[in-house]
């Protein structure tokens, strides 16, 4: 393992928890509508704070995600633990994962929603039934803490992992093997597929962005622009783009369609804040992939417009770092009592609480677990 880390030890120690009240959680003061307007963000009466928190987390959430059909979304986190939750209602827990024997750091359903993927510090990367609650796979092979793991949009059930143990790692969900291993020169931090699972796309403290080819077993080319640490990556709706958060408070949306001439860079985002904690703060497209967001350090969810580059809400509620943002339509689905439900937001947050709010769209960000509403 390398000993360059730029990402200190104690970045997983539990945060003392907040004597505030559940309903200082939401509250929007004098002094943030003043910032806000200086700012000149937009906002609505709507957005005053998330007004739904989910409890249950016993430390810090560091990821959070939608299932695909809409009606339920994850968190997991320092705790060791991943809990299902429904999105309406009371939006109650009616799952919980456990095996982990350590901080859960990235978690995400399969495509199909069957089942869940998760990594965390013991060195495992875990598929779990989610009917069930039951793990299923556990899957050794990293000999340090796991960052991340994602699942592959189409084709073969592929999981790809990344370590600080320097390398990368595919898997079949369905076996409990390593297909694939691509040793990196440093930590890596954040990975994802391309659409076809033809590519891997990896970040890590070296600051910049790998696009290796899994046949080849080769780096087909670097993405270079970011100037700290590499802390999340997501793929656009559609497959042609990539979306990469870093701890020099940028964010950069690059084209990783073949034949790509020039700078494969197309645009810049600023606004977030990462600080001394060193969190890897994680990022996510809207469905539509007309905006993005992320979490930031000064406890706001942050949503741009991918067209004009401006920040569209600044999204108040939490009393820690957001470390997870996710997004999800609902204009098609209904609630047990037959009336429409909208779109939602959740987010991961440090005091261990999701909370949730309604809307056309819902944003899910993650230190506390927070949908927010917006029109």
């Amino acid at each position: 393992t390398n000993p360059a880390v730029k990402r200190p030890s104690d970045a997983l120690v539990p945060v003392a928890s907040s004597k505030k009240s559940r309903t200082d959680l939401v509250s929007y003061t004098a002094k943030d509508k003043q910032l806000l307007e200086q700012q000149n963000v937009q906002r609505t009466s709507n957005l005053l704070g998330p007004i739904m928190l989910l409890e249950g987390h016993g430390g810090e959430i560091f990821s959070t995600q939608f299932h695909p059909d809409g009606d339920h979304l994850l968190s997991a986190g320092f705790d060791r633990q991943i809990f299902l939750w429904t999105v309406y209602g009371e939006c109650e827990n009616v799952g919980v994962l456990s095996g982990h024997s350590g901080a859960v750091m990235e978690a995400h359903f399969s495509p199909d929603g069957s089942n869940v993927y998760s990594c965390a510090t013991d060195k495992v990367v875990a598929v779990w039934d989610v009917p069930t609650c039951t793990r299923i796979r556990k899957l050794k092979g990293h000999t340090h803490f796991v960052n991340s793991c994602s699942g592959a949009r189409r084709g073969p059930t592929l999981i790809v992992s990344g370590s600080d143990d320097s390398s990368i790692k595919i898997w079949d969900a369905r076996k409990r093997h390593v297909i694939s291993t691509f040793d990196n020169t440093y930590q890596v931090t954040a990975v994802c597929f391309n659409d076809t699972a033809e590519q891997v796309i990896s970040g890590g403290i070296d600051n910049e962005i790998k696009v290796w080819d899994i046949r080849k077993k080769e780096i087909l080319y670097r993405l270079r622009g970011h100037t700290d640490t590499i802390t999340g990556l997501s793929l656009s709706p559609d497959g042609s783009y990539v979306l990469s958060n870093s701890m020099d408070n940028t964010l950069r949306i690059w084209d990783i369609r073949p034949y790509v001439p020039g700078e494969r860079c197309v645009k810049v985002f600023n606004g977030h804040q990462h600080n001394f904690e060193k969190n890897l703060l994680r990022c996510a497209w809207s469905p539509d992939g007309q905006k993005i967001s992320a979490g930031s350090s000064d406890r706001y969810v942050y949503i741009w417009d991918t067209t004009s580059r401006r920040i569209l809400y600044k999204l108040p509620g939490h009393n820690g770092s957001v470390n997870d943002v996710d997004s999800q339509h609902w204009s098609a689905l209904s609630r047990p009592d037959g009336r429409p439900e909208r779109g939602c937001q959740t987010e991961r947050a440090r005091n261990g609480k999701v909370a949730r709010a309604a809307g056309q769209q819902w944003w899910l960000d993650a230190t506390s677990l927070s949908p927010i509403r917006y029109r």
